[in-house]
């Protein structure tokens, strides 16, 4: 039998993306909390995630969404990591708060150590792309969409990470195919 890659790369890639929800699981996180959270958008949910960006683009007048809703669409599967707000008292005045009761009265900033644990989960799962050679690229516009869209009930501080296997990279030397309104 021959097995053509192109006939089994998605399927890989889909593995590929489970490992790196496993990895971002399984990364270190400050005092033990388990408050990340972790998904993978498939399919059409791409596009439509890609269409919210291009309304979230207009709405907020952020050109550089514009060029990432195109950009994923290259994209088989895409890996989002948020993280549920926990504050982990330890007063260590990171959040620009000196006590972790103070930073209580402002919900809407998160915590600096749950951030971290975001970064590192993100850390992770990239790692397991690039053992795999895989292309990703981290993506704050495509996280901030989602959570706009409400992917991970709960979750603040979340990013994407599309991944394509493909000849060249997708997610770099990117120029968006839409012209700039005056």
């Amino acid at each position: 039998m021959i097995t053509n890659e192109r006939d089994t790369r998605a399927e890989r890639l889909l593995q590929v993306a489970n490992e790196m929800m496993t990895a971002a699981r399984t990364a270190p996180k400050g005092k033990g909390f388990d408050i990340i959270e972790v998904a993978m958008v498939t399919g059409e949910t791409i596009k439509q995630l890609s269409d919210a960006m291009l309304e979230y683009s207009q709405k907020t007048g952020l050109k550089f969404i514009t060029r990432d809703a195109e950009n994923i669409l290259h994209a088989e599967a895409i890996v989002l990591i948020g993280t549920k707000q926990q504050i982990h008292s330890l007063n260590c005045g990171y959040c620009g708060f000196q006590t972790c009761a103070e930073k209580q009265q402002f919900p809407e900033v998160p915590c600096s150590l749950n951030s971290v644990d975001v970064g590192i989960a993100i850390g992770s799962a990239c790692s397991v792309a690039t053992d795999h050679r895989v292309d990703t690229r981290v993506m704050f516009s495509v996280g901030r969409v989602a959570q706009e869209l409400n992917y991970m009930p709960g979750c603040s501080n979340i990013y994407g990470i599309p991944i394509s296997s493909s000849s060249k990279n997708p997610f770099f030397d990117r120029i968006s195919k839409t012209p700039v309104a005056k």
